[in-house]
């Protein structure tokens, strides 16, 4: 089964400095190639900023673009890895092993493809 775990930041946070960000880096690459070589791994992808995003909206048949986000939020989306796991306890075991478990809070959700039954 597939698993979605979404990595949620502190919006306004603590900033790391370069060293720290590059250590944390080294070892997010590390534990994704771990997962990898163990079969678990399916897409795992960083997010840029909040301030970075776009946000599209259909209102009255007419489509809208608007800068940032749309709310204001206490935590962002920083990042997403998408697994395979037997269940939702090995799938919590895999996200907790993160190294982004020190700073962010990560949301394991089971997926689903709309096509399925």
């Amino acid at each position: 089964m597939h698993y979605l775990c979404q990595f949620w930041f502190e919006t306004g946070g603590k900033e790391l400095s370069k060293e720290e960000g590059a250590k944390l880096t080294e070892e997010c690459r590390s534990y994704d190639e771990g997962l990898t070589k163990s079969g678990h791994l399916l897409l795992a992808q960083a997010l840029r900023p909040p301030a970075t995003a776009k946000t599209v909206r259909m209102s009255d048949g007419k489509i809208s673009v608007t800068d940032g986000p749309f709310a204001e939020i206490k935590e962002h989306l920083g990042g997403i890895i998408l697994i395979e796991a037997e269940n939702m306890d090995e799938a919590l075991r895999i996200a907790s092993r993160s190294p982004l478990a020190r700073i962010a809070a990560i949301e394991v959700r089971p997926a689903y493809s709309i096509n399925e039954p």
